[in-house]
C-alpha cells in the first residue's frame, strides 16, 4: 500500500510538472482565495495584538466609569452624565480604591492653543495629581512637574503638555515657565510629559492637561460636565466587588428604578479587552466567510480542469489498466494530483497574503505590523487540502471507473 501511495504521488508530481502553466492557472483561484484570507487576518490580528498591549498597560486592577445614555432616554432628549457629585460620592463611600482620577474634556475654543504666532489644535482636559498613576504618563526628567493638589484647589492657570504640543508651538526644549494661550486664557507651562509615540494613527503626545477645577471654571457653570473616571483597586481580588458597589451607588444616586437600565458603564480593563476581542472575532469570521467563497470557486475550477485532464488522458488510463494498474491506484493518482495542486496553491497564497498584509501595514501611517497566527496558517492550508480532496474525488472516481477496453479505443 505504501508503494502505491508513493508511486501515485510521483505520478501526480510528474503530471503537474509536465503541465506547469496549466497547473498554475488551475491553482490561481486557490492562491487568490488564501492570499485574501491571510492578508485580511494578518491586518486584523496585527491591529488586535497592538490594542491588547494597550489594554494590558491599563493594568488588571483598573476600572473606568463613563456615562451611557439608553436609547429610550436619548430619543426623549435626556442625556446621561457622570457629575462631580458622583465622583465625590465614589471617593468617599467606596473602600479599596488606591487611586481615583476624574477626567473632564474641554470643547470648542479651549482646544486651540497659541504660542506667539504658532497655533495648534490639541486635546485639552482637566485632571488631578493622581492622573499619572492611572494614565501611565511620566514627566520628562528635568522638565518640571505634574499638577499638584494645591493647583487644583486654587484653580491655577497652569498646564502640563505633551511633546507634540511643544513641537507644534515651537516651544523651547524645556518649556517650563513659558506662557501659552489656551482658548482665551493665558496659562503657564509647568511640565513636559515623556513622548509615547503613535497608536492606531493617533498621536499620544498631542494633549494638554490642566487642573480639573480650572477646566470646570473655564467651561463655565452653564455647561453640565460629563466626567470620565479612571481608578485602580488596592487589591486585585476585590475588583469585582468594587465594581458592583460603584454600580449600586450610582444607580441610587441617579434614582434609577429597578426596571431601568444603567445610565453609566463601569468596566474593568479585562472587560474592555473581552469586548474588543468579541468584535474582532466577529469581523474576522464574517470577512473570512466572504473571502472563503473564492476558495470554493477555486475548488470548482480545479474539478473542471481535472475532469478535462481525465478526458485528455483517457487512453493513458486505459494503457495503465491494461498492464495491471488497479482501480485504487488510478484513483490515488488523480486524487493526489488535485490535493497537491490545492496544497501548493494554499502555500503560495499564504506567502503572498502575508506579503500583502505586511505591505499594507507598512504603507498605512502608524498602522500596527501584520501578524499571522499559527491557527490562520493551519486553517488556510488545511482548508486548501480539504478543497483538493472534495473537488478531486469526482474526477478521480471517473478516471478509476473507466473501462480499459473503451479507454484504449478512445481518440
Amino acid at each position: 500500500m505504501l508503494f502505491d501511495i508513493l508511486e501515485s504521488l510521483r505520478a501526480a508530481l510528474q503530471s503537474i510538472r509536465a503541465h506547469g502553466f496549466r497547473s498554475f492557472l488551475t491553482t490561481l483561484g486557490i492562491i487568490i482565495g488564501v492570499a485574501a484570507v491571510i492578508a485580511m487576518v494578518a491586518l486584523i490580528q496585527g491591529f488586535r495584538f497592538t490594542v491588547m498591549q494597550q489594554f494590558a498597560g491599563l493594568g488588571t486592577n483598573s476600572l473606568t466609569i463613563q456615562s451611557r445614555t439608553p436609547v429610550i432616554d436619548r430619543l426623549q432628549g435626556r442625556i446621561a452624565r457622570i457629575t462631580p457629585d458622583d465622583v465625590d460620592l465614589i471617593a468617599k463611600r467606596i473602600d479599596g480604591i488606591a487611586w481615583l482620577t476624574p477626567i473632564l474634556y474641554s470643547q470648542g475654543t479651549l482646544n486651540q492653543v497659541r504660542y506667539g504666532a504658532q497655533v495648534t489644535a490639541t486635546q485639552v482636559f482637566g485632571s488631578t495629581y493622581t492622573y499619572p498613576e492611572v494614565g501611565s504618563i511620566y514627566i520628562k526628567p528635568g522638565a518640571g512637574r505634574f499638577i499638584s493638589d494645591s493647583d487644583n484647589l486654587t484653580r491655577r492657570r497652569v498646564a502640563v503638555i505633551g511633546e507634540e504640543v511643544r513641537k507644534n508651538l515651537s516651544l523651547p526644549e524645556n518649556p517650563v515657565g513659558e506662557f501659552i494661550k489656551v482658548g482665551p486664557e493665558w496659562v503657564r507651562v509647568i511640565g513636559l510629559v515623556e513622548a509615547r509615540g503613535q497608536f492606531l494613527g493617533q498621536n499620544q503626545d498631542n494633549f494638554l492637561v490642566m487642573p480639573f477645577n480650572t477646566i470646570r471654571t473655564l467651561i463655565g457653570n452653564q455647561t453640565q460636565p460629563d466626567i470620565f473616571v479612571q481608578l485602580t483597586a488596592s487589591d486585585l481580588a476585590q475588583i469585582d466587588t468594587i465594581r458592583e458597589r460603584i454600580r449600586l451607588l450610582l444607580r441610587d444616586a441617579h434614582r434609577l428604578s429597578p426596571s431601568k437600565d444603567d445610565d453609566f458603564q463601569v468596566q474593568t480593563s479585562e472587560q474592555l479587552a473581552q469586548t474588543f476581542n468579541s468584535i474582532i472575532a466577529s469581523v474576522t469570521l464574517v470577512m473570512g466567510g466572504i473571502v472563503g467563497i473564492s476558495l470554493l470557486v477555486g475548488g470548482i475550477g480545479i474539478m473542471n480542469i481535472m475532469l478535462v485532464s481525465v478526458t485528455e488522458r483517457t487512453k493513458e488510463i486505459g494503457i495503465c489498466k491494461a498492464i495491471g494498474a488497479k482501480r485504487h491506484q488510478i484513483l490515488l493518482q488523480f486524487l493526489f494530483e488535485s490535493l497537491l495542486l490545492c496544497l501548493l496553491g494554499g502555500l503560495v497564497g499564504l506567502l503572498i497574503g502575508y506579503g500583502i498584509g505586511a505591505g499594507v501595514s507598512a504603507l498605512l501611517p502608524n498602522f500596527p505590523s501584520a501578524v499571522v497566527p499559527l491557527w490562520a496558517m493551519f486553517l488556510a492550508v488545511g482548508f486548501s487540502a480539504l478543497v483538493g480532496l472534495v473537488f478531486g474525488i469526482m474526477p478521480a472516481a471517473k478516471a478509476a471507473n473507466l473501462d480499459p477496453i473503451v479507454a484504449l479505443r478512445y481518440e
